[in-house]
């Protein structure tokens, strides 16, 4: 980390691990000021009403689109440089910075919400169904009580990279402005990064930028789901496993699970728009899932959470003294 001391930084990245798994997103204080990503995801909102044309061409669409990731990067680069000074005023220092970077590192939240889904389900599949709509894009309807679960398991593994791994791998390769970037930049992409007709050109440099920071933290995330889970034979089959997934980067913590959990994920799947005929990750395993199959993969995200806590911990000590 060139920006800013390496001890200060590992310190504000460990605060920012406990203070999110021990208070999340207090609602109290996001009903008074907006959480961080949604401040992003009005910027980006804003850019694109200015940017986006329906009468635009392929070409101006994909111009477009470029220019609304650079402005975005350009605001985000600024308030990440604005904050990295905090890491060299010593304690006082990095505990804020680490106040701030837990509101961008989401683990407390992705528990509470695929574990919603896990008592969703232990009342019935409506209620399943509902706490299921709020975390994945898929039809509700669609889904029996085994395909609620697979797809609270399969978000559970996508997010747990996104949300947690990824950005404490920028944070610790670049501090704030890496923290910062990151989320900027999957806010792009979950905003316009899809193949749809309004986006297929105005969102493509979001998508593929998002597809590149994610490369190294989605790969690094399937390798320790299978270690931490106590599967590390099973590693030489990740990335096969893994390249049967459509997205280049959420298959290997969807393998990781899968193997290590011994389930079978992706596979058809049906959205409001289209329906996805996907390979089975992992065919040989379980397809039949239920709530503890949900508690199970949250189990393993918190053994994860646990680890790399520990390893950030144990870095810090070593760098200290």
């Amino acid at each position: 980390m060139l920006l800013a001391p390496v001890d200060a930084v590992l310190a504000a990245a460990l605060a920012a691990l406990v203070l999110d798994a021990l208070a999340g997103e207090p609602a109290a204080l996001y009903r008074r000021v907006p959480h961080p990503v949604v401040a992003l995801g009005r910027l980006v909102a804003g850019l694109e009403r200015r940017l986006w044309r329906e009468d635009a061409g392929a070409v101006a669409q994909g111009r477009a689109g470029r220019w609304l990731v650079a402005a975005t990067l350009v605001v985000a680069g600024a308030i990440g440089l604005a904050a990295t000074p905090l890491l060299w005023l010593g304690p006082a220092g990095w505990l804020v910075a680490g106040v701030l970077a837990s509101t961008l590192v989401a683990h407390r939240s992705l528990v509470q919400h695929v574990g919603a889904v896990a008592g969703g389900l232990d009342r019935g599949l409506d209620a399943g169904r509902a706490a299921v709509s709020r975390i994945v894009g898929r039809d509700p309807t669609a889904l029996d009580a085994s395909g609620v679960a697979r797809a609270a398991v399969e978000s559970a593994a996508e997010n747990v990279s996104d949300g947690v791994t990824a950005p404490l791998f920028w944070w610790l390769v670049l501090g704030p402005v890496g923290l910062v970037g990151y989320k900027a930049i999957n806010t792009l992409d979950s905003m316009v990064g899809y193949r749809s007709p309004r986006y297929r050109d105005f969102g493509r440099a979001a998508a593929r930028l998002d597809d590149a920071v994610n490369w190294a933290p989605a790969r690094l995330t399937g390798a320790l789901l299978l270690v931490v889970g106590g599967r590390p034979g099973r590693l030489p089959r990740l990335a096969g496993e893994a390249a049967k997934h459509r997205s280049p980067n959420a298959g290997w913590p969807e393998a990781a699970v899968a193997l290590t959990l011994d389930l079978a994920l992706a596979g058809p799947r049906v959205y409001p728009t289209e329906v996805v005929a996907d390979d089975w990750v992992h065919p040989a395993g379980r397809r039949d899932l239920g709530p503890k199959d949900v508690r199970a993969a949250l189990a393993l995200l918190g053994r994860l959470w646990a680890t790399v806590t520990a390893l950030v911990a144990a870095a810090l000590l070593v760098v200290a003294t």
